[in-house]
């Protein structure tokens, strides 16, 4: 596979994704044998082109790649200058959640800590109105099975909320299920059950997410009919 072209994700930003720049993965490794993806090719660069045609690529050291679909751009703190959430794994701690801008990496999450364990990102939005954007992953969508939300402020991530017992990914996959629904007063994050009979909706409120189900899960039609206002 050669580069893969960013086509903005609205299931995961929404209204927050930026247009002011593109992003794009290249160079394809398969350093990291993993192949949670269906593949067993990676990324180790990080190509951004800016609204005023300039080019800035980054290349990962070799213990990291980008074991990811896509990277998503996102203006996550309403300045006007988006950022890019990606998922970045080391070779002996596993994933973790990355935002990278511009002018290089901005912030991450910590690593799950172990090999080939990995996260599939859900969503970016104000889950809970305070003003500021927070992001949601599974983490390790076929193990743990846990819904983790940071908050971004200050070019930093905030931990602030987990809930046990969902998922949004099967091993061998090249797309991740689910996403942000914003129909309500507040937006809400899409996920499966864990043992994927249910489709949930899962909101955050006062620092405590809040699981509901909305009904059967019976392909990914169910998914995008429950993303749908």
């Amino acid at each position: 596979m050669g580069a893969i072209l960013v086509m903005l994700s609205l299931a995961f930003g929404g209204s927050l994704a930026g247009k002011d720049l593109v992003a794009e993965y290249d160079g394809p490794t398969t350093r990291y044998a993993h192949g949670v993806l269906g593949d067993a090719i990676e990324y180790g660069e990080l190509v951004i082109k800016t609204a005023d045609g300039a080019t800035k690529r980054f290349v990962l050291p070799e213990n990291l790649v980008f074991e990811d679909l896509e990277p998503r751009v996102i203006d996550l703190d309403a300045d006007g200058i988006s950022e890019i959430v990606t998922v970045e794994s080391d070779q002996a701690r596993g994933a973790r959640l990355s935002i990278w801008g511009p002018e290089g990496r901005i912030t991450a999450a910590p690593f799950i800590g172990t090999r080939n364990r990995w996260l599939a990102p859900v969503a970016a939005a104000d889950f809970d109105g305070d003003g500021f954007v927070e992001i949601a992953y599974v983490d390790r969508p076929h193990l743990a099975k846990t819904l983790t939300v940071f908050r971004y402020r200050d070019q930093r991530l905030e931990p602030v909320a987990t809930l046990a017992g969902v998922t949004n990914h099967r091993i061998g996959e090249d797309f991740i299920s689910g996403g942000l629904r914003e129909c309500e007063d507040r937006p809400e994050m899409i996920v499966a059950s864990a043992n994927w009979q249910t489709v949930v909706s899962v909101s955050l409120t006062d620092g405590v997410l809040a699981a509901r189900e909305e009904g059967p899960f019976t392909g990914q039609d169910s998914l995008k009919a429950a993303m749908t206002c």
